[in-house]
């Protein structure tokens, strides 16, 4: 019988570089699968990262909308991306550095030039505002209560318009001007008819005007009466009136017009004058070139100039009706002197007389006077001898 061969009863004992290139084997395959994860896992990390990083922002340049997106992170990177140009006057309604985020809205107002004009000078000033009023605001021009603006305060504003500001001043002044006191005429049998006699002075009154004159940028451009007030009340001056008849004097026969070439010689404060006619029971009055008589002041169109050109001259003018007495011709009046018919009035009726004073209370003072004798003597003034 052969021998049987004894079998070994388990795997012979592996070697130590077997062991190694087994456990290098496995355990590569675990590094490969934890790398393959973290690399995915970092993919995903980035993209969701760069996905939140993205905003969505609106800008409105000048009223114009406009939606962008972007990963800047800050106004002022936001605007170096876009390329938008913000002038030292534009206005941003977020600050340069204030950070963005979803649904941001960045307002660009950009700034106009526009003309001021104020105070008598004048600049281009740029601005943002919206209005007229808000530039006047932002220039620190102040209004008072009466200064205008022109456009108006609330008028938009646009490049290139002009804004004015008008300075307006209201002032109120006072003037006092005297009041002519009335003549009453009474009847007295005891006077010769034609003569009078003042009974009682009159005496002129005040009266106060307020006037508020309007001036703007300095110049006046309106003035308005606003109250008129009595002061003082004139007091009327009675006068009394002859009726008592008197006898016919020997110049009456003179008291018409003389004939043809005919003219009397009559001797008139030391001079021997031709007089063409005598005017009996003339009345005399007063008047001078002031307001209270002509109704016009110094500086007002035709002050001062009397009817037929000339200007008024105290102790030369008076003022006649031209049916009794022809513009231009020389009188004499008793008591007052020679005075040349230089003007008429729309009281001077028939044998009436106003007499030029340059002084308005001196008019008053005059009042009126009856019974004077007037010599018509012609064109020509009297010479000295």
């Amino acid at each position: 019988m052969g021998a049987i061969p004894i079998q070994e009863t388990h795997d012979p004992r592996p070697t130590g570089k077997l062991f190694a290139l087994r456990w290098k084997h496995e355990h590569l395959r675990a590094a490969l699968l934890a790398a393959i994860l973290v690399f995915a896992i970092s993919i995903m990390f980035i993209s969701l990262l760069q996905k939140a990083a993205i905003k969505n922002i609106t800008i409105i340049d000048n009223g114009v909308s406009k939606a962008i997106s972007t990963k800047t992170s800050d106004v002022l990177g936001l605007l170096e991306e876009q390329g938008i140009y913000i002038g030292p006057n534009d206005h941003l309604s977020m600050a340069a550095t204030a950070s963005l985020e979803e649904g941001s809205r960045l307002i660009i107002d950009r700034a106009v030039g526009v003309m001021i004009k104020a105070d008598g000078k004048q600049q281009v000033a740029y601005s943002s505002e919206d209005t007229v009023g808000g530039v006047i605001q932002s220039l620190n021009l102040n209004l008072s209560e009466n200064d205008r603006v022109v456009p108006e305060l609330d008028s938009p504003l646009r490049e290139g318009m002009t804004v004015s500001v008008v300075r307006v001043r209201k002032e109120v002044t006072e003037t006092q001007r005297p009041i002519a006191f009335k003549v009453v005429e009474k009847k007295s049998e005891e006077l010769e008819e034609g003569k009078t006699k003042v009974v009682t002075e009159g005496k002129e009154g005040t009266v106060v005007y307020k006037t508020e004159k309007v001036y703007e940028n300095g110049k006046l451009v309106s003035q308005e009466m606003i109250e008129k007030t009595i002061a003082k009340p004139a007091v009327q001056q009675v006068v009394a009136i002859g009726t008592k008849k008197k006898a016919e004097v020997a110049l009456a026969s003179f008291s018409g017009p003389p004939k043809a070439g005919e003219a009397k010689v009559v001797k008139l404060n030391g001079k021997s004058v031709k007089v063409k006619r005598m005017l009996s029971n003339v009345t005399l009055t007063a008047y001078s070139a002031g307001f209270a008589s002509t109704g016009k002041s110094k500086g007002d169109d035709g002050y001062g100039i009397t009817r037929t050109g000339t200007t008024v001259k105290e102790g030369r003018t008076v003022a006649v009706d031209p049916k009794v007495i022809p513009l231009g011709w020389w009188v004499y009046i008793e008591g007052i002197g020679f005075r040349r018919a230089e003007d008429t009035g729309g009281a001077v009726k028939g044998k009436k007389i106003d007499v030029y004073f340059d002084s308005e209370s001196h008019v008053n003072k005059f009042g009126l006077k009856r019974g004077y004798t007037v010599y018509v003597i012609g064109p020509v003034k009297p010479s000295a001898d």
